[in-house]
């Protein structure tokens, strides 16, 4: 029995050395894949927005090109809702395209139902519009919605509040609850608010990125952007 103690001992010995010996392997092939994996992720939902977005266009009009060429070719409907699109913008920046669709919005504004919903996502969307320079005029912090807690929101606009004091300046800050396109509109006047020194363009980047790409050092400021 004692005979057999040192090569049970010595086995043992070289399955921890083999352990030891691919430990190293085992941690640099699990740091790369987790590295790889986080940057497929990204690349392969963007893959997969586009994909899902051009079958969802190319399928409103593909279906009128196949049924009139009895032949389905993919990216035709695609192709076609871009061209649209675009002919709809050189129409829209002219004069004359101007005046036909401020008849025609008026026309379509006459409708209860579609009034209602065409208003509110027209005003979402001219909010977000490039050429829209004062939809958000400051990117800014306040403290909401509790004390102690901080939130990014954006400047949109100021009104006057008239009570038996006096008259009281109050400033529209709308706060991004959902990615950037639903949140709250808060009313604080100037004292609770901290301007910063960050763009508009960066500012909207930071809501999309959940904060990932908020900056280290944010500087106050009170000068117009």
């Amino acid at each position: 029995m004692n005979d057999l103690l040192p090569s049970l001992t010595v086995t043992i010995g070289s399955k921890d050395n083999k352990t030891a010996m691919f430990e190293p392997i085992r941690m640099t092939f699990k740091r790369k894949f987790l590295a790889g994996l986080f940057v497929s992720i990204p690349a392969a939902l963007t893959i997969f927005v586009i994909a899902s977005l051009f079958t969802f266009i190319d399928g409103i009009l593909g279906r009128f090109f196949d049924y009139y060429l009895g032949k389905h070719f993919a990216g035709l409907g695609f192709i076609s809702a871009v061209l649209i699109i675009f002919i709809v913008g050189i129409f829209a920046t002219n004069v004359l395209g101007k005046k036909v669709l401020w008849y025609f919005e008026k026309l379509l504004l006459r409708i209860p139902v579609f009034k209602s919903i065409y208003l509110s996502v027209k005003q979402l969307v001219d909010a977000f519009a490039p050429d829209n320079k004062g939809a958000f005029k400051r990117f800014v912090i306040i403290e909401y919605p509790r004390l102690g807690s901080y939130s990014f929101g954006f400047l949109t606009n100021e009104c006057s509040v008239q009570s038996e004091s006096g008259t009281r300046s109050l400033k529209s800050i709308y706060i991004p609850t959902n990615n950037l396109y639903l949140g709250e509109i808060v009313l604080l006047d100037d004292s609770s608010i901290t301007y910063t020194d960050i763009p508009i363009d960066e500012g909207i980047k930071i809501i999309l990125s959940g904060g990932i790409t908020t900056p280290e050092l944010i500087v106050e400021s009170r000068e117009k952007m």
